[in-house]
Parts: structure tokens; sequence; C-alpha cells
């Protein structure tokens, strides 16, 4: 895929590793539309991005299958095509399963399994029509599994299980299907705040520079779900 002039959209785009990606390909002259659950968020991403012609900020709350729909409509409307799609949004909550609280575990199953699913629905034709390529940011818990996490292992297990399966459902038509399952990554996550203590794991840019790669690969090729890890997680 040449990169200038293609419209990515990236959910949960506003900060940490979805911004990060958002970064990387502007740098390769695409546009980008990126969504977070309020205005004031978006807004904020998009004016730290420093490109309004190329970047759209959108509201939408992935666990609600209408606001994925809108959001696709509007990056048609803007740009009228969409060519990579990056269902990026979740969430974490971490309890011994006797303790889990049902509104968190719900709240993971919405976005992060139900999230992915909304993103695809609402964007797969866009894509039939661009032969282009969708992307899942599952994690390393999508197939380690470890206690306190019973409920994020859920959501993670069946993201890379769905994209895998999507993955053999589009294939024929061109498009090109990945998951991507990071370990630990400085980010916002679990409401972390990104800091030097952080330099050990992986940098949202590494992930940026990953989808990159990813779509400049020959189309012949097609690396459906990678695992990546911190080099050296002991010096943290």
């Amino acid at each position: 895929m040449k990169l200038e002039g293609k419209v990515a959209y990236i959910t949960g785009g506003t900060k940490g590793i979805g911004y990060g990606i958002a970064e990387c390909l502007l740098e390769q002259g695409m546009k980008v539309a990126i969504s977070g659950r309020s205005q004031k968020s978006a807004d904020a991403a998009v004016k730290s991005l420093n490109n309004p012609d190329k970047v759209l900020g959108l509201v939408s709350d992935v666990a609600k299958l209408d606001d994925e729909k809108k959001a696709v409509a509007a990056i048609l409307d803007k740009w009228g095509q969409l060519d990579v799609v990056m269902a990026n949004a979740g969430v974490g909550h971490f309890a011994p399963i006797d303790e889990m609280e049902d509104e968190k575990w719900h709240q993971m199953i919405d976005t992060n399994l139900n999230g992915v699913y909304h993103t695809l629905k609402a964007s797969v034709e866009a894509l039939k029509k661009s032969e282009g390529y969708y992307m899942t940011l599952a994690s390393l818990a999508g197939t380690n599994f470890f206690p306190t996490a019973a409920g994020y292992n859920a959501t993670k297990f069946g993201v890379v299980g769905f994209t895998q399966a999507a993955m053999l459902d589009l294939r024929r038509y061109n498009i090109k299907v990945t998951t991507i399952m990071p370990g630990s990554v400085a980010s916002h996550f679990n409401d972390n705040e990104p800091s030097e203590k952080d330099a050990w794991k992986i940098q949202p840019e590494d992930i940026g520079k990953l989808v990159i790669d990813l779509l400049t690969m020959h189309p012949r090729t097609l690396p459906s779900k990678i695992e990546v890890r911190p080099t050296r997680p002991d010096l943290k």
C-alpha cells in the first residue's frame, strides 16, 4: 500500500498507543481520523497533532454500533474513502474473579470485544471498496492468562480469535486483517501516567512503526497475528 493520501481511522486514538499510531501515519502523508469518548479529548488530540487539514477528531463509544456507524459516515463524508482501520480502544480492570464487579466485567466485554466487532461492522463495506486493512489491538493477555485477569483475558482471547476468523472471511475481498498483541506499553492504560519509569517498555511510536511496516509489506504476505514485547523487562 502506498500511504500518501490514504485514510485511516483509529479508535481510542486521543492518547497512548492510538495517538502514537496516528503520529506515525501522519508522517507518512496519510489522513487520520481519531475517536474518543468526549469532544474535549478529541479536540485536544487534534490540536496536539498539529496537522488540522489531515486530522479529524470524532466522538464515538465503540460499545455502541450506531456511534461507530456515524464515525465512519463522517470520515467518508469528509474524505470519500477509508483504507485503514485500527480497532485500538480498550479498557482493563483487574481483580480476582470472585471480587470482580459486574459493571467492570461488562464494560470490558462491551468495549474490548463488542467494540472490535462494531468497528469492523461499521467499516467493512468501505474497506471492501478500498481493498484496505483492518487491524485490532489485542494483547499478550490474549494468549497468556494470569491471576486477577479473568475478564481482561476473556476479552483479549476473544479479540485474537475474532480477528483471525475475520481474516479468513475477508481476505477474498483483498482486505488484509491483522491483530497486534503487545506486552507492556508506555501508555495511559489502566490509569498509568507515562514517565521515565516506563523507558523499558514498548513505546507507542514503536507500535506505530510496526503498523507502517504492515501497511507497506508486499500484498502477497500477511502477518496475521503479531506478538510484540519489551526486549529487557528486567530493567524495570
